[in-house]
Order: structure tokens, then C-alpha cells, then sequence
């Protein structure tokens, strides 16, 4: 496991990193949302990572004041070319239908200062469903099965250098892959604020049904499925 040493160096900025693909129903709301709960002075930039939309989603992110990136389409390709591209020494990967808590900037910046070079938030879904409730409970435990994108994740881009970044070879799963890698090398923090996400996919696919595909997605990738089985089983069982 990489060491850690505490840092008090104030200089710290974030840079936000979205990937999007056909999202002029949900740019908007998220670009607003983050420059009115963020402080200018902690946040280095905002990049938008388009992987080929047909829809306003350009024009829209373009109407702020925010980097928009053009990249091959696939998120892990997009999160890595926004990295590449990012001048901040922390790297905020975010999805665009969830918004963090208010301040995690601040809160970011604080677990960053304490010696935590990665970590996530804890997450709830903007639906009262206690079935999807119980899963976003578990986001507060520590451990590798209850991660998920739809957390975000934090990470110094000198760590991210190390990793290598995202596996480009993950079509799918591509967030899990990562923070599994991040498990071996770092003491991977959870802070105690909670991202809200959106539970549109449940909505459209069905609670218990899209569950029990992701499910079947760790439990492959358990027992040893690679990039291509998961794309396939996600691409048959979920995309549909």
C-alpha cells in the first residue's frame, strides 16, 4: 500500500471532471448547482468531456463558464481525457445526474489536507423508495462491493498519474475497476455527506430488476469476468 503524510499545503484546487453523452435534460441543473455551492477560490475549473452528442448538450455546457473537451465516446476514454486536461492537483469525477452536498469543495479539500489522497461521498437517491434507500445506506460502509460512480470520487491527480488512470479496456464497470485498484493502494476515505443521485435508471428499468443486474455484474467481476463479459452482460441485460 503507497503511504500517506499529512498536508497542510493550502494551495489545493479542484478540478471537476463530467463526462456527458446526450444530457441537455441535465447539464443545466448540474453547471448551476455547482457554481452556486462551490467557493471560486477552491475550484480550478469545470471540465465537461463530450463523447459525441446530437443533442444540445454542447450548447448548453458551453453557456457557462466551463472547459468543454471532445473525446472518443465511452466514459472511462472521457474521465481519462479530462485528467489529462486538468490543471488542478485534485481530480473530482462526477456524474452528471448527481449533485453533491453543498461545500464539498471545502470538504474535499479538507479530507485532501488530512492525508487522504482518494475517497468518495456517501449517497442517497431523490426517490423515497426504501428498497433503493437500503443500498444507499450501505454507500457508508467501507468497503470495495458498496462503491459506485454515482458516489463521485476525489483523488489527487498524482495518485491518479500512478494508477494509470481509468482502464480504457472497461466499456462498462469501469468506475468499480478503478476504486478496486484504488482499495490496494491507498486507505480509501468516505466522507460523511451524502451526493444525491438521480433514480431515473431504477425508474425506467425497475427497482428490484436493475438491482439484481448490478448484482450480477460484481459477482462476475468476483469471479473473474473481464471487460468484455461485463459489456456484454450489461449490453443484454441493462442497456436494453
Amino acid at each position: 500500500m503507497i503511504g500517506v503524510s499529512m498536508s497542510r499545503d493550502r494551495s489545493s484546487s479542484i478540478s471537476i471532471i463530467i463526462p456527458v453523452l446526450n444530457e441537455e435534460n441535465t447539464i443545466t441543473c448540474l453547471l448551476s448547482y455547482l457554481k452556486e455551492c462551490t467557493s471560486p477560490k477552491n475550484i480550478r475549473e469545470i471540465i465537461v468531456v463530450d463523447g459525441g452528442s446530437t443533442d444540445n448538450t454542447i450548447a448548453l455546457a458551453q453557456s457557462f463558464d466551463v472547459n468543454v473537451l471532445h473525446a472518443k465516446k465511452g466514459r472511462s476514454r472521457q474521465l481519462n481525457y479530462g485528467a489529462q486536461n486538468a490543471t488542478g492537483n485534485i481530480l473530482y469525477f462526477l456524474h452528471v445526474d448527481t449533485l453533491p452536498p453543498k461545500n464539498f469543495d471545502e470538504s474535499i479539500l479538507s479530507a485532501v489536507r488530512w492525508g487522504n489522497r482518494a475517497g468518495c461521498f456517501r449517497m442517497k437517491f431523490d426517490s423515497g423508495s426504501k428498497f433503493l434507500g437500503f443500498f444507499a445506506w450501505c454507500t457508508k460502509l467501507n468497503y470495495k462491493i458498496c462503491r459506485g460512480g454515482d458516489q463521485s470520487l476525489f483523488i489527487t491527480k498524482t495518485l491518479f498519474e500512478i494508477t494509470g488512470g481509468f482502464n480504457e479496456n472497461y466499456v462498462v464497470y469501469e468506475d468499480n475497476e478503478f476504486t478496486d485498484r484504488l482499495y490496494e493502494l491507498v486507505d480509501f476515505k468516505i466522507l460523511p455527506r451524502h451526493v444525491i443521485t438521480s433514480a431515473r435508471r431504477y425508474e425506467q428499468k425497475g427497482e428490484v430488476k436493475l438491482q439484481y443486474h448490478f448484482g450480477m455484474m460484481h459477482l462476475k467481476n468476483y469471479m473473474g469476468a473481464g471487460p468484455e463479459k461485463l459489456h456484454d452482460y450489461y449490453s443484454r441485460k441493462i442497456a436494453l
